[in-house]
């Protein structure tokens, strides 16, 4: 039978140094990503397997010093066609960060694999299997990352080392209604089918550092150049995908969700590159890039109203439009104001924000150009691709 436990995992230590050193002044609390909950969960497994006995809690090393502690929230062990099997749960606990798997339940069960097998993985309910080159995973494998396998591995092996067993084991990784959370993540235009990717370098979630979105912006990239092609359009919401949609005969492979993170995009292109880049999006957003922002958060830039007046200037208007526009409250009024004077101020701003790109991909053969958009989705403001 199963049995549950509701006590949580021992909250993370925050690291010395960088982001998570400054969590002690914002109050917010750091988590554990999958990769580790999956770790934790297969370490307790394949112990009760071989002992008998779930450790409860079970204890994992992880990077930098941190070696928590993780409470059960299911064991079971049984036996069928295919032999003896363990299963365990953790509850995945993200901290203060806005993850879509806080409170997943993330489940490993192991079973002893063929003499001299190794570690072997498999995808149970609610983990996808990758289905498109480009990933760091082959076409076929389940979505558990290199770094999460390598810390299943290496504790699994620990496990069997200290009991006098062989380290032959396979494991099936799941997770509670995983496939319904995947619709929430970039995993089905990524080519990961059936559920979540297990993921984590650390093993620690650090709140809104971004890295997750990141990460993704660079896999989409990858996952791109693998399927040959050429031509990506870095876009900052649902209306910019719709309105490169429209403008351009792209698969939806080719599509990035940019969101805020100009600079994610624009740093890996610089390393990846494709032939064509398309950045679309809203005309305040796309403001700040041509201010030389590369992260476009409303709480990290600000639209600039007096580089709003200069473009404005650059583009035909007078000094009582710029000074109308300068002393303005919002990127939007300054558009209108604009607009009615018949200065074409979107196009302005795409081509400096393209400026900006192209000086970012520091010389990258990337062809660069630039859709501003309103907020019903019309187009107010584009330029010609340049390199």
């Amino acid at each position: 039978m199963s049995t549950p436990s509701d006590a949580p995992a021992t909250p993370p230590p925050a690291p010395a140094g960088g982001r998570t050193a400054q969590l002690e002044h914002t109050g917010l609390r750091p988590g554990w990503t999958t990769g580790a909950c999956a770790t934790a969960a297969a370490t307790a497994a394949w112990t009760a397997l071989l002992s008998g006995e779930f450790p409860d809690p079970v204890q994992i090393n992880l990077p930098k010093g941190r070696s928590p502690a993780f409470a059960l929230t299911f064991e079971d062990t049984g036996q069928d066609e295919q032999g003896r099997w363990a299963m365990a749960a953790i509850t995945k606990d993200a901290g203060d960060d806005p993850d879509v798997t806080h409170m997943a339940v993330v489940r490993a069960t192991v079973r002893p694999g063929p003499a001299g097998c190794g570690v072997r993985f498999a995808a149970g309910p609610g983990v996808g299997t990758v289905t498109l080159p480009g990933l760091p995973l082959e076409v076929g494998e389940p979505a558990i990352n290199p770094m999460p396998r390598r810390f299943i591995t290496e504790h699994l092996q620990a496990v069997s080392s200290r009991l006098g067993a062989a380290a032959d084991v396979l494991v099936e990784v799941s997770v509670d209604n995983g496939q319904q959370i995947a619709e929430k993540t970039w995993n089905p235009r990524l080519g990961i089918l059936g559920g979540l990717s297990i993921l984590g370098t650390t093993g620690v979630v650090v709140p809104y550092s971004c890295a997750a979105w990141i990460d993704s912006i660079h896999r989409g990239i990858d996952v791109a150049r693998a399927m040959g092609h050429t031509h990506v359009a870095g876009c900052t919401g649902s209306t910019s995908e719709k309105v490169v949609l429209a403008e351009y005969d792209l698969p939806e492979t080719s599509l990035l969700d940019m969101g805020d993170f100009a600079g994610a995009v624009l740093k890996h292109l610089r390393r990846h590159p494709v032939d064509r880049l398309t950045i679309c999006g809203g005309f305040a957003k796309l403001s700040k890039l041509a201010a030389g922002h590369l992260d476009l958060h409303s709480g990290r830039s600000q639209v600039d109203l007096s580089l709003l007046a200069n473009l404005a200037i650059s583009a035909g208007a007078d000094e009582e439009l710029a000074g109308a526009i300068r002393n303005g409250n919002t990127g939007l009024e300054a558009l209108r104001t604009a607009q009615a004077a018949g200065i074409a101020l979107g196009d302005a701003v795409a081509l400096e924000a393209r400026s900006v790109a192209l000086a970012t991909l520091k010389g990258a053969p990337v062809c660069v150009d630039v859709i501003c958009i309103d907020r019903a989705g019309a187009v107010v403001g584009r330029c010609a691709p340049a390199a």
